[in-house]
């Protein structure tokens, strides 16, 4: 396409460098936490059970989500140490709230990350004597709250499913009336230095993530305090944190250990399944804090809150749940059109625009494809011609998806590569992935 095609619109120059090397991406995902696992599962064997797991994880059909986080309940009703005791009895229901049959449908799609995430220990081991309303973690409990986390990994481990990350605590800096423990920077150096030994003795595989802090501006406090100290470092290999105090868009060094945005949404108001409405809520938002969090805080991951949820007075779910209908909001294809195309293993090259209110970013797949997402924050159409530099790719096709008002991750005509350059046109307002694969040599 020629630029000059674009009535009354603009033009630029896109250029992705495949000799600038970012980050690694480990993956898109949801959370089942909390009974949203259930709300699938007991859709039955049906249709809609077989759409909704599809337009959640299928890599084809849908999101394609590839990290899944897990609660570790405390609450008396789901936790595995449900009774006060120096050396707890521990309970095995091989349910865990609907969460270990969701590993396993997320897995027969090709789910291979699993992050389990306690948000309190349980309450006999506390200082307020309750999961919830925040408490302390007691110096004499530190022992039996890790053996107690290393057990729920057991468990998982007897069904067949290895954990790939643990989660010691969930927003430490919150209290509130379900389930929460506060612990400080400190306090988590000096129990990381009780887990890390814990874990290693099991011989399990899972890996230590610190520390799902509220909002990313937390977080530094804590990779700082972990980073500090050898044996706290040696033991955490993960760090994690939320969007909800402040949003991931600037850097925080992690002594090159990966970090994730972990959860988020915005769950407040009426259920809001629109585009550009101006909302928080709003699929364009999201594309906007997707791609801050790629580019500017560099992130490994990101995850929304729960995938599905039910509640007609909530956005904390990318698809509402209403009967037996499952209704997608705008922001489910904002992640579709970065989750389903940026692969785990892919790495963000260079991406360099002559136009502001473009935003682009650029991956390289394992595969050898090639996606670059552009996001278009004008209220007229940019025309964009596309130099790919160092990516491999010389000729061959680019497969435009739209995102916008009318379009829902919809394919567009493909585009020619010709002498590593092709041109397309972003819409206004409009989110629009292109995965480009080079032209197979014929034998």
């Amino acid at each position: 396409m020629n630029p000059k095609v674009v009535a009354d619109g603009r033009a630029t120059t896109v250029v992705v460098d495949g000799s600038r090397v970012h980050q690694t991406i480990d993956g898109f995902g949801i959370s089942g936490a909390f009974g949203a696992a259930n709300l699938i599962r007991e859709l039955g064997d049906t249709p809609v059970r077989r759409r909704a797991l599809d337009m959640l994880f299928s890599p084809t059909a849908g999101a394609g989500f590839s990290i899944l986080r897990n609660l570790i309940p405390s609450d008396v009703a789901h936790t595995i140490a449900p009774e006060p005791s120096t050396a707890p009895a521990y309970v095995w229901d091989r349910d865990d709230w609907g969460q270990l049959w969701l590993t396993r449908q997320a897995m027969s799609y090709g789910v291979r990350t699993i992050y389990a995430c306690a948000w309190s220990a349980p309450g006999f081991m506390k200082t307020n004597g309750d999961e919830a309303n925040g408490g302390m973690l007691r110096s004499d409990r530190r022992r039996a709250y890790a053996d107690y986390l290393v057990q729920y990994l057991r468990f998982y481990r007897q069904a067949g499913i290895d954990v790939s990350y643990l989660g010691f605590v969930n927003e430490p800096n919150w209290t509130t009336h379900y389930s929460s423990m506060l612990v400080d920077p400190a306090q988590a150096v000096d129990f990381v230095k009780v887990l890390g030994p814990a874990l290693r003795a099991s011989g399990l595989a899972t890996r230590i993530a610190c520390c799902d802090t509220l909002g990313w501006d937390l977080l530094a406090d804590y990779t700082r305090a972990v980073l500090a100290d050898s044996a706290a470092s040696s033991a955490v290999s993960l760090f994690t944190s939320h969007g909800y105090s402040s949003a991931p868009d600037s850097a925080v060094d992690t002594g090159g250990k990966p970090v994730w945005q972990s959860e988020w949404s915005h769950g407040e108001g009426a259920w809001n399944p629109a585009w550009d409405d101006g909302s928080e809520q709003s699929g364009f938002s999201w594309a906007e804090n997707i791609h801050n969090g790629l580019t500017m805080a560099r992130l490994n991951a990101f995850l929304y809150w729960w995938g599905i949820w039910h509640n007609p007075n909530s956005n904390s779910g990318l698809i509402r749940l209403d009967g037996t209908n499952v209704l997608p909001a705008k922001r489910y294809y904002t992640f579709v059109n970065y989750s389903r195309f940026i692969r785990p293993g892919a790495v963000r090259a260079g991406a360099s625009v002559g136009e502001s209110d473009l935003r682009v970013s650029a991956f390289k797949n394992t595969d050898g494809s090639v996606v670059v997402v552009a996001l278009n924050a004008a209220t007229s159409a940019i025309a964009s011609t596309c130099a790919l530099r160092d990516v491999g790719v010389a000729t061959g096709t680019a497969l435009p998806y739209l995102t916008n008002g009318s379009n829902n991750t919809a394919p567009q005509p493909p585009l020619a590569v010709s002498g590593g350059t092709f041109t397309g046109i972003v819409p206004p307002r409009s989110l629009i992935t292109y995965r480009i694969t080079p032209r197979l040599r014929s034998s």
